[in-house]
């Protein structure tokens, strides 16, 4: 019949006899629609009850391990934290482990340590390269369920990502940066943190494609390695202001905003479009000022409820679900940005 309960069960729920559900359930007549919805309904009610039951008391610890800039790491412990109340009757409770840059054999040392110690679960941000595939794939060995989180290591055995399709998110942004630069002359200045991160790629090769395929003309020139840190960036910027004097848009793929419009400012240039991504404080501040004309968004808090929701599908304490999709792609400007967390 599709359901563990016992006729028995389904009535008291329901509030009706025993006999009114077994003749719901086999379908033998005799009883209004009405009757039959509030069955149906009994059902519903103990599947939504025998998933709270399978939470109460659970602990689940998760380890939040990111290599990003302080301000995206800052914004993805408070979409979690905000978030950590609606996930009861479980409790989570997370470890965070952050990084702005280094080298990998820290990243994979901290997931190693992961794996002998044991965790419920982890949410990954790390650059695609062959030594943090064979770490995800030592934790899956230990049976620690790994999510990614905004950039993808597709040939892992982890379990799944939540994020944004980042090539629609490219594209998304070349159809804005055509739009508002319309016909004024000017190239594009497109910045990466790192060529290592399959999200940033796939947000590049997304934005160009659209860029040849609808504003052929128009000239992109590409600078990265500045890991999304305001030191390293400006001086990436700076050189290829020098280097082209027509550069007067930006689609920022990997952060460094203050450190880029510094960079044109000291430079004496107009900065007549710019697109960047996540609203984390430093962006959130400059589309305040205006000096961002968008920023291309996803809702961090429903990313981290899914990421702990597929750690706990994992362990058996909620029902399966379906493939996860893709979070929607939000255009924030001055005029229309969320409330803040």
């Amino acid at each position: 019949m599709g359901h563990p309960y016992p006729i028995r069960e389904i009535a008291r729920q329901a509030g009706l006899s025993e006999a009114t559900v077994d003749r719901v359930l086999n379908g033998r007549g005799g009883v209004r629609e009405s009757t039959a919805r509030e069955v149906h309904q009994a059902i519903a009610d103990l599947d939504r009850q025998r998933t709270q039951v399978r939470l109460v008391g659970r602990t689940f610890m998760i380890d939040i391990v990111m290599q990003t800039p302080e301000r995206f790491s800052t914004a993805v412990r408070a979409a979690l934290e905000a978030e950590m109340p609606a996930l009861h009757p479980a409790v989570v409770r997370s470890r965070f482990h952050f990084r702005e840059t280094g080298p990998v054999q820290e990243l994979t040392r901290t997931l190693d340590r992961i794996a002998r110690r044991g965790s419920q679960g982890v949410v990954l941000k790390a650059p695609d390269v062959p030594e943090v595939t064979a770490a995800v794939d030592r934790l899956a060995e230990a049976g620690i369920p790994v999510v990614t989180l905004v950039t993808d290591l597709p040939s892992t055995a982890r379990l799944a990502y939540v994020g944004i399709d980042n090539r629609a998110a490219g594209a998304t942004a070349a159809y804005l940066m055509g739009q508002w630069l319309a016909e004024r002359p000017g190239n594009v200045l497109t910045s990466l943190s790192s060529g290592f991160f399959r999200n940033e790629e796939e947000r590049e090769m997304g934005f160009r494609s659209a860029m040849r395929a609808r504003y052929p003309d128009r000239t992109l020139v590409e600078i990265a390695e500045g890991q999304g840190l305001d030191a390293t960036q400006y001086d990436l910027v700076r050189a290829a202001l020098k280097r082209d004097p027509d550069i007067r848009a930006v689609y920022s793929i990997g952060g460094g905003n203050i450190a880029t419009l510094r960079a044109f400012e000291d430079a004496g240039r107009e900065c007549a479009v710019f697109v960047a991504h996540d609203l984390d404080h430093d962006n959130t501040r400059l589309l305040r000022e205006h000096r961002l004309s968008a920023v291309l968004h996803h809702d961090l808090r429903q990313d981290m409820r899914e990421a702990c929701h597929i750690v706990m599908r994992a362990h058996g304490a909620l029902p399966p679900a379906g493939p996860t999709q893709p979070s929607a792609i939000q255009v924030v400007t001055p005029y229309n940005m969320p409330t803040p967390l």
